[in-house]
């Protein structure tokens, strides 16, 4: 990242009020979605065993929150993202690989879309990088049903196609063109260049770009800035310090083509660590907590940049979580909700613009776990009709069993026990009772049935790529 990055920053923002910046043009949107890294790996957050200085300086520049929840899986963070609901009401309560396992389908008529949304305000809209939650085999064009304009992602890997197994070197990508392996490739660079690219030809028009990259997520290979990386550690850190490399690049792009000064760029990631790494985070080391409802599992680093929309250097403990990122893009926007959808989420856009000092949560919600699905004559169903999740405001967290009528599990203290490990549930302190009542209400209010992914179902043979998609017949 150059040095006159951080120097412009400093200089716009004191000249140009943010109210003045952000009613001119609306803003250019962008989401960077890493895979699987927790606090304990990015260095703005106190990891001590790794140095992240462009992801440092995006938060130094503007705004790094300390309570942002992700789901603990892959697919139920995506689906949220990209619908603004819980994984109880889009389906997709425990990560689900449609190109390898099939049946699962994620369908722009029944779902909400993000992208559509961006698209229907007059955004030109571009997707890079993983998706994995429709099988481009059975329909090619299904991203820009979805809503975007362009695309390359790494197809997932797809049954019986060994080659699209590779998502790094030689990687095996999907464009508007087909899917093929790109020898001598390393997929990031497609992916970021291919970004970088379509804003450079549509920068006369306000733009969403959604980047969800492979890193640092396994298998652990060696990067093109470390080709002598060895063992899991130390390509993961190479993985790591080469995500932040490319989100430098991003920046320095976005300055040379003049587009810095109206993007805002949220920056987080799906959810925490591979379990196998461990890093240490303000002193304590955190083991990576992907899968789990741990805070380590779900508390996303998640930093909003804006040049002359977002104030610099802010650390908020403002509440948001996955879903609440379609309201905001669609408020930015000047969007309008889709009719006759029910979003979860709710929009922390004035926060982010410096026109409130916390977001609208009182609470947040993370749900899901290790994969507890399975494909049957209905398509896939989840193992419990009611899956565990987690509630928390500021201070305490509750965590409620799978199935309603197991109950409550337990509450934790999380300004005094970062560890999770002292069970308060059976505390009869008032503000406990009173807190416990609280959380135990919004539970109730839930569907006490969780829905199962939309499928496809497909008689006689499931992967019959012959078979147009319209031509199905879908279900819940």
């Amino acid at each position: 990242m150059r040095r006159s990055f951080k120097y412009l920053l400093s200089l716009a923002f004191l000249v140009l009020p943010l109210e003045h910046a952000f009613s001119d043009v609306r803003p250019n949107l962008m989401l960077i979605l890493l895979d699987d890294l927790g606090k304990e790996w990015v260095s703005a957050y106190g990891a001590s065993d790794i140095e992240t200085p462009n992801i440092d300086e995006l938060a130094a520049s503007g705004m790094r929150f300390e309570n942002a929840w992700s789901m603990p899986q892959c697919t139920p963070s995506r689906l949220s993202i990209m619908t603004g609901q819980y994984p109880f009401r889009h389906g997709w309560v425990n990560h689900w690989d449609t190109p390898r396992w099939g049946n699962a389908y994620y369908d722009w008529r029944l779902n909400p879309s993000l992208a559509r949304i961006m698209k229907d305000a007059g955004y030109k809209t571009v997707a890079a990088g993983k998706w994995q939650v429709n099988d481009f085999r059975i329909e090619r064009e299904v991203m820009v049903k979805h809503g975007f304009d362009d695309y390359a992602m790494w197809t997932g890997y797809e049954t019986g196609n060994p080659p699209s197994a590779e998502r790094y070197w030689d990687p095996y990508i999907h464009t508007k063109t087909g899917s093929k392996t790109y020898k001598g490739a390393y997929g990031e660079d497609f992916f970021t260049q291919f970004i970088i690219d379509f804003i450079s030809k549509n920068r006369q028009e306000p733009w969403f770009a959604y980047y969800p990259m492979n890193l640092p997520h396994a298998p652990f290979v060696h990067s093109p800035l470390e080709p002598g990386a060895k063992g899991v550690l130390g390509k993961h850190k190479a993985m790591v310090r080469y995500a932040d490399f490319l989100l430098g690049k991003i920046i320095d792009n976005l300055e040379a083509m003049d587009e810095l000064d109206n993007t805002i760029i949220i920056w987080t990631t799906d959810n925490g660590t591979h379990g196998g790494i461990k890093g240490e985070l303000n002193g304590r080391i955190v083991r990576g907590g992907k899968q789990k409802l741990t805070e380590n599992g779900i508390n996303a680093p998640f930093i909003v940049y804006g040049k002359e929309l977002v104030p610099r250097g802010v650390v908020t403990d403002a509440l948001v979580d996955f879903t609440d990122l379609l309201p905001t893009f669609t408020q930015l926007a000047g969007a309008e909700m889709p009719e006759g959808i029910t979003v979860d989420g709710k929009s922390f856009a004035d926060l982010i613009l410096g026109k409130s000092d916390d977001s609208s949560r009182d609470y947040i919600v993370s749900m899901g776990g290790l994969n507890e699905a399975a494909r049957s004559d209905k398509g896939v169903e989840n193992a419990f009709v009611f899956r565990n999740r987690v509630i928390r405001n500021k201070r305490f967290k509750l965590y409620a069993k799978s199935s309603p009528e197991y109950g409550l599990d337990k509450l934790i203290d999380l300004e005094n026990d970062l560890e999770e490990r002292n069970n308060i549930l059976s505390s009869k302190e008032d503000h406990i009772v009173e807190t416990l009542n609280y959380f135990t209400n919004v539970l109730e209010k839930m569907s006490l049935r969780d829905n199962d992914p939309i499928y496809m179902r497909r008689d006689p043979n499931p992967w019959d790529l012959e078979v147009s998609v319209e031509s199905q017949v879908w279900k819940k």
